[in-house]
C-alpha cells in the first residue's frame, strides 16, 4: 500500500507547513508515485494528465533543489501553451510562498519581448515557459542555463504535436549534461520514447493508471451481405457518431471506393493507400491525425507505423484472414485509458474467420442488429477542427513557436484553441477549433511572422 501523506517525505518544514494552508493533505497518486523518486534525484517518465496533481509533484522536487543564494536559472520547465505556462507558474509561486526570496519567472511568446529582457536582468531561480520564446531569449544571449539542476517537459507529448522538437532538442543542447530530467505526458507515442533517449539517464517510468486493457475496447459484430457493407459502415457512423474513426478495407480498390461513398453521404472521409504519393499520403495522415477528418480509410499496410492519439473507433469493413491482424486492428482504439469501439461486418461466408479471431481472443464477440440501430437527428459528423495552410516552412526559417505566437499575439486566439502545429519545407499545417478559424485566418492574414507577411488558406478537406 503507498503511503499517501507529506509528511513522509523528506522535505523541509516550511514547505510542509505551505503544504497544509494550501489544504493539500495528502498526496494523489501521481504525486505518491513520483515524489520520492524525484527527490532521490532520478530521472522520470510520467504518464499523467492535467488535473492528477504533477505541477505540485514537479514543483516540490525542484523547489527542494534550489540555491537561493545564487540568483541563476536552476530549474527549467517547458510547456506547450502560454496558458498551461502561467498556470504552472502561478501553481509554483503558490509552492513557493514559505520559501524565502524564490523568484519565479514566465517566458512564453504572443507578448512583447522588452519587460521579458528586464526580468531576466535581474535573475531568476526558476524559468517556466514555451519552447519557442525560450530558444529566442537563448539565442539572444539573455538565458544562461549553465546552473540547471533540473528540467521539466510537462504534457510533452502535446509539445511534440505543436511540432516543438527541433526546439526542445537546441534548448536541451545548451543545458549541462549532468541535471535531472522530468517528463510529464498524458500519452507515451514512440516520439517520446526517441526523444528522452538523448537527454536522460537511466529514466523511471511510471504509469498510475493503466492505458490500455481487455475491457477497454467494447467489440461488436454485424452480420451483412456483400452490397450491404457500404450502408451499413454509413448506418454505423451516424448511430454511434464517433469522432475519430479506422476503417480497415482489404484491399486498395474497396479502400477508395469506400472513402468515395462516405464522402457522398456527407462524412468528412480520407483514404490511404499504396496508390499514393508520398506528399499526398503526409497530408491525409495530418488532416486525419488533426482531426479535420472524421475519418480515415485504410489498408493494413498503409496503416502500418500509424501514430494516431484518441482513436474513438475501428471499423472492420471485412475481417482480415490472419486473425492476429485483427488484434492489431483493434489495439489502435481504446488507448490512453478511453474505452474504444472495434465494430467489424462480417458476411455468413466468413464463420472461420470469426472463429478464428475468436479462439485467439479466447471469448466470444457480442453480435449486433444493424436494423437495431436507431440513427440519431442532427446531420452529419463535423470535425472539431480544421485546418490552415501557410505558405511558408523550413526555409523561410519558420518554427512552430513563430507561428503559434503570431496566432496568440495581440487580438489572436489562446493557445488552447490550437492543435497540431507541422512545418514542412515550404509549408506549414495548423489545426483550429473549428469555431476560431475565421479569427485564426484573419490573425495570421494580417500580422507578420518573422517580418514578413505569409499568404494563408483553409485546407478543403474531401
Amino acid at each position: 500500500m503507498t503511503v499517501t501523506a507529506f509528511s513522509t517525505l523528506h522535505i523541509k518544514p516550511s514547505m510542509l507547513k505551505n503544504l497544509a494552508s494550501l489544504g493539500y493533505a495528502e498526496m494523489t497518486p501521481i504525486q505518491a508515485h513520483t515524489l520520492p523518486l524525484i527527490l532521490a534525484g532520478k530521472d522520470l517518465i510520467a504518464k499523467a494528465k492535467t488535473g492528477s496533481g504533477k505541477t505540485a509533484a514537479f514543483g516540490i522536487g525542484l523547489l527542494t533543489r534550489l540555491e537561493t543564494s545564487s540568483l541563476q536559472v536552476q530549474a527549467l520547465v517547458l510547456c506547450p501553451t502560454r496558458e498551461l505556462a502561467d498556470q504552472v507558474g502561478k501553481e509554483l509561486r503558490r509552492l513557493a510562498r514559505f520559501t524565502d526570496n524564490v523568484k519565479i519567472l514566465t517566458l512564453c511568446g504572443g507578448v512583447p519581448f522588452g519587460p521579458q529582457l528586464g526580468s531576466l536582468e535581474h535573475g531568476a531561480h526558476v524559468v517556466v515557459g514555451t519552447p519557442g520564446r525560450l530558444l529566442d531569449h537563448l539565442r539572444r544571449g539573455s538565458l544562461d542555463f549553465t546552473a540547471l539542476q533540473t528540467l521539466v517537459l510537462d504534457e510533452a507529448d502535446r509539445m511534440l504535436d505543436m511540432g516543438f522538437q527541433d526546439d526542445i532538442n537546441t534548448l536541451i543542447a545548451a543545458t549541462p549534461h549532468k541535471k535531472q530530467t522530468l517528463l510529464f505526458s498524458a500519452t507515451y507515442p514512440a516520439a517520446i520514447g526517441e526523444l528522452t533517449a538523448t537527454f536522460q539517464h537511466e529514466p523511471v517510468e511510471v504509469t498510475v493508471d493503466e492505458t490500455h486493457d481487455e475491457n477497454a475496447i467494447a467489440q461488436v459484430l454485424y452480420e451483412v451481405t456483400p452490397d450491404e457493407r457500404i450502408p451499413a459502415v454509413v448506418r454505423i457512423l451516424r448511430h454511434y457518431r464517433p469522432e475519430s474513426t479506422l476503417v480497415f478495407c482489404n484491399t486498395k480498390a474497396e479502400c477508395q471506393e469506400v472513402a468515395n461513398s462516405l464522402t457522398k453521404s456527407g462524412f468528412t472521409a480520407l483514404a490511404i493507400h499504396g496508390d499514393l504519393e508520398q506528399r499526398d499520403r503526409d497530408l491525409v495522415l495530418l488532416l486525419f491525425a488533426n482531426k479535420s477528418a472524421s475519418v480515415l480509410v485504410a489498408t493494413d499496410v498503409a496503416a502500418r507505423g500509424l501514430d494516431i492519439k484518441e482513436l474513438a473507433a475501428v471499423i472492420n469493413y471485412e475481417l482480415p484472414r490472419d486473425p492476429e491482424i485483427h488484434t492489431h486492428r483493434i489495439g489502435r482504439t481504446g488507448r490512453a485509458g478511453e474505452q474504444g469501439l472495434a465494430l467489424s461486418l462480417v458476411t455468413p461466408h466468413e464463420s472461420r474467420r470469426v472463429q478464428a479471431i475468436e479462439n485467439l481472443l479466447g471469448s466470444s464477440i457480442s453480435r449486433g442488429e444493424l436494423a437495431s440501430l436507431p440513427v440519431a437527428a442532427g446531420g452529419h459528423l463535423i470535425p472539431p477542427m480544421v485546418t490552415i495552410c501557410i505558405d511558408g516552412g523550413r526555409k523561410n526559417k519558420l518554427r512552430p513557436g513563430d507561428i503559434l505566437g503570431g496566432l496568440t499575439g495581440e487580438g489572436g486566439i489562446t493557445g488552447s484553441e490550437v492543435g497540431k502545429i507541422t512545418v514542412f519545407d515550404s509549408h506549414a499545417y495548423i489545426a483550429i477549433v473549428r469555431a476560431s478559424v475565421d479569427q485564426a485566418l484573419s490573425c495570421l492574414g494580417r500580422n507578420k511572422i518573422k517580418g514578413r507577411f505569409y499568404k494563408v488558406r483553409k485546407v478543403e478537406v474531401g
